[in-house]
C-alpha cells in the first residue's frame, strides 16, 4: 500500500516538474511592466528579464533610480517615474505603457512596489500611520492593475503581485500585514475573473528577505519615533524595558533575512514564462518551514507560537 502512495506521489511530482518547465515562445516580443523598480526585487528583476531579452518596461519611484537601473541594462529596457498614489501618475504611465506595446498588449504585470514603514505596535500609532502603507501597498497596487488590465487581457498575459508571508500570518502590528492579506484577497479574485480571458494570477509570498524595506535600523528608528510620540498612558502600559526588548527583537532581522533576493525573482520570472504558472510561490525556507505550516495550524496553537516569540509587557495580566 504504501509503496503504491509513494510511486502515486513520485509520478505526481515528476509531472509537475516537467510540466512547469515548459516556457512560452517568442519572450523577446513581450514587454513586462514592474512597479518599484529603485531597490530590491524589482531592480533585480528587471535585470534578469532584460538578460533574457524581454522587454522591461520599469517604474521607479525616483530619477535617480531609473538611472541607475538603465546605467546596468541594455537598451531595450525603458524606464517611467511612478508614484503609486498618484492617480495623474498612474494614467500617464498607463498610456505611456500602452505607447510601446501598441496592438500587442502587455503580457506581464508586477506589482512589485511596497513599504514596510511605519510598523510597531497597533497602539503605539494612529490612522494616518495605517493609510500610509495601505495607499502604497494595497491600493496602489489595485489602480495600477485596474488601470493596466486591458492591455494585460489584450496580451493574455500575466498579473504576479507581491504578497508576503505576513499576508497569511499576522504577528506585527500596523499596516504592512493587513495590506498584504488584503493583496491575498484582491489576488484570489482577480484569478477567478480573468480566468475566462486566459489571463492568469500569481501570488509571490516570501519569507523574510534582506532588502531596503526590512532594514532594521530603519525599523528600529521609525518605532522609537512612534513611542516618542505615544500618550503617557501608552508608555505607562509598555514602559521603556518592554521598548528595549521589542527593539532589540528589531535589531536581529538583519541576521534572519535571507540576503539571496533570486530566490524570489526566479519565482517571478516563472510566473512570467511558465506555461503553466503557479498560483501562489513562497520562496524562502522559514516561508516553507515556519511560516506556512503556522498558518495552517489551529489559531490557539499559532498565538502560543507567536507569543512566544514576542516580548511581554510587565503590566500585562
Amino acid at each position: 500500500m504504501w509503496l503504491y502512495l509513494v510511486a502515486l506521489v513520485g509520478l505526481w511530482t515528476l509531472l509537475r516538474l516537467i510540466r512547469e518547465r515548459q516556457v512560452v515562445s517568442h519572450l523577446q516580443d513581450k514587454h513586462v511592466f514592474i512597479t518599484g523598480c529603485d531597490t530590491g526585487f524589482g531592480n533585480l528583476l528587471a535585470r534578469l528579464l532584460d538578460r533574457r531579452g524581454m522587454r522591461v518596461l520599469a517604474a521607479c519611484l525616483t530619477e535617480k533610480g531609473a538611472e541607475e537601473l538603465r546605467n546596468k541594462t541594455s537598451d531595450r529596457l525603458e524606464t517611467v517615474i511612478l508614484d503609486v498614489t498618484n492617480t495623474e501618475n498612474i494614467v500617464a504611465a498607463t498610456k505611456w505603457v500602452k505607447e510601446r506595446v501598441g496592438n500587442r498588449g502587455l503580457w506581464g504585470l508586477v506589482n512589485n512596489a511596497g513599504i514596510a514603514i511605519p510598523s510597531g505596535l497597533n497602539e503605539w500609532m494612529n490612522k494616518e500611520d495605517f493609510a500610509k502603507i495601505l495607499n502604497v501597498n494595497l491600493l496602489g497596487l489595485i489602480e495600477v492593475t485596474l488601470s493596466m488590465l486591458p492591455l494585460v487581457r489584450k496580451a493574455r498575459g500575466r498579473v504576479v503581485n507581491v504578497s508576503s508571508i505576513m499576508g497569511r500570518v499576522s504577528f506585527s502590528g500596523g499596516g504592512y500585514s493587513i495590506s498584504k492579506y488584503g493583496v491575498e484577497a484582491f489576488s484570489d479574485s482577480l484569478r477567478r475573473e480573468l480566468s475566462y480571458f486566459g489571463v492568469k494570477v500569481a501570488i509571490i509570498e516570501p519569507g523574510f528577505f534582506q532588502t531596503a524595506i526590512t532594514s532594521s535600523d530603519r525599523h528600529s528608528l521609525h518605532s522609537q519615533m512612534l513611542w516618542d510620540r505615544a500618550s503617557s498612558e501608552v508608555k505607562e502600559i509598555y514602559d521603556e524595558k518592554f521598548l528595549s526588548s521589542y527593539l532589540t527583537g528589531l535589531k536581529l532581522l538583519d541576521k534572519v533575512c535571507n540576503k539571496d533576493l533570486s530566490l524570489v525573482t526566479d519565482c517571478m520570472e516563472h510566473a512570467l514564462t511558465s506555461c503553466h504558472p503557479r498560483t501562489r510561490y513562497s520562496p524562502g525556507w522559514d516561508a516553507k518551514l515556519v511560516y506556512i505550516p503556522v498558518s495552517y495550524l489551529p489559531t490557539c496553537l499559532a498565538d502560543v507560537i507567536l507569543f512566544w516569540t514576542f516580548p511581554k509587557p510587565e503590566k500585562a495580566l
